[in-house]
């Protein structure tokens, strides 16, 4: 099963974390169910941004990235090259390392 290496981010890994996940498995739903409460307000329909991940390592190995995701990144704060909808990046083989941005645009956060 492959790796997510979760860098340190100070509200939803302070410490940093590592989850596995089989492939097939979006990055969002492994963080999810490894108690990582990264944002999701649309649910995980390529609806919104919360759930911005960068890909440090490992971003050839997920899903290619599809038009509506795409799309929906270009209003992600803090966009870079290797951004991309956690929702939609689908787990293959290989371990992934990635950051989640100090920001979303989901400004109204619900606790």
């Amino acid at each position: 099963m492959p790796i997510i290496k979760i860098l340190p981010h100070a509200e939803y890994a302070p410490e940093g974390a590592e989850v596995s996940a089989p492939p097939g498995t979006s990055i969002c739903e492994a963080l999810l169910e490894n108690g990582i409460e990264i944002e999701h307000a649309c649910d995980q329909v390529c609806a919104c941004t919360t759930c911005h991940v960068i890909v440090r390592a490992g971003g050839r190995s997920l899903s290619e990235m599809e038009e509506g995701e795409e799309d929906m990144l270009d209003r992600a704060w803090g966009l870079e090259p290797d951004s991309r909808l956690s929702c939609q990046a689908i787990l293959g083989q290989q371990d992934v390392t990635v950051e989640i941005p100090k920001y979303s645009i989901n400004h109204a956060k619900e606790k």
